[in-house]
């Protein structure tokens, strides 16, 4: 399927502020860029830059007075996630090195404090895929999904003792989940076409049968559509944007995703 995605960040700038914006889909195997735009108002110097996870990031000055940031892409993704019951464990010994960093605990995904918790979760289990399939069914049982509530990330500690989250505390706590018994999960942020409240979105992937599957625990099945943008361990990584110096937010974004017919490409 095709899909448009776009992006508009508008900011009111103090002083001058550092930015690092993560807003480039990158193509791989789950998706095709064909189409891109990307502006900045007013026109500021910018360089990009690839991160340790290979999210393509960008980087800028902004001086006092408005900003803002819009993105557009036209990309090709799976109309169907690839689903795999029974896709095996895969022992550390044969994990890549690359994914390794994905078993250890991290800032708000703390696995070493889950391990207790999660074995009877999935007690009976195939392990691999089906540990994680029963990992997302126990979050959406017993997490609930509020999308509209505004708040700062918070570990998965946090998110099991509230009961509640976004989508990003509901991904934080299966990906603690599954690193507890020691399968590799990150934090995928991007987004979800016909995604109700509309906005950016995140889920995770987990690596089992010697690949990464996608997993959602805010959604009753899994479906196509979805458009990564960055990869991490957790929400300390894939932040669409980091300010430094004295706090300054987005005080209003839009997000929009349309599908595509031949016509419009």
């Amino acid at each position: 399927m095709w899909l448009r995605t776009s992006c508009e960040l508008n900011f009111v700038i103090h002083q001058p502020t550092p930015f690092v914006f993560m807003l480039r889909p990158r193509s791989g195997v789950q998706q095709w860029v064909a189409r891109e735009e990307y502006a900045i108002t007013p026109h500021y110097q910018a360089s990009e830059f690839t991160d340790i996870y290979g999210n393509l990031c960008q980087r800028l000055i902004a001086d006092p007075g408005n900003l803002t940031v819009r993105t557009s892409a036209d990309i090709m993704t799976s109309a169907q996630l690839d689903v795999a019951p029974g896709a095996p464990f895969t022992l550390i010994q044969y994990l890549p090195e690359q994914v390794l960093i994905y078993l250890l605990p991290s800032r708000y995904c703390e696995s070493d404090r889950f391990h207790e918790m999660t074995m009877p979760v999935v007690d009976g289990q195939l392990a691999g895929y089906d540990q994680v399939a029963a990992i997302v069914d126990w979050v959406r049982r017993n997490i609930s999904y509020s999308p509209s509530q505004d708040n700062w990330p918070i570990t998965a500690v946090e998110v099991n003792q509230n009961g509640q989250g976004v989508c990003r505390d509901l991904a934080h706590i299966a990906i603690a989940m599954c690193r507890s018994i020691s399968i590799p999960a990150r934090l995928v942020v991007g987004y979800l076409h016909q995604l109700q409240p509309m906005d950016l979105h995140a889920w995770f992937e987990a690596y089992v049968g010697g690949r990464w599957y996608s997993f959602d625990p805010t959604q009753a099945q899994l479906k196509g559509g979805y458009i990564a943008v960055g990869f991490g361990r957790d929400a300390a990584d894939v932040a669409i944007y980091n300010q430094f110096g004295p706090e300054t937010f987005a005080h209003s974004q839009k997000i929009t995703v349309e599908l595509l017919n031949n016509n419009d490409l």
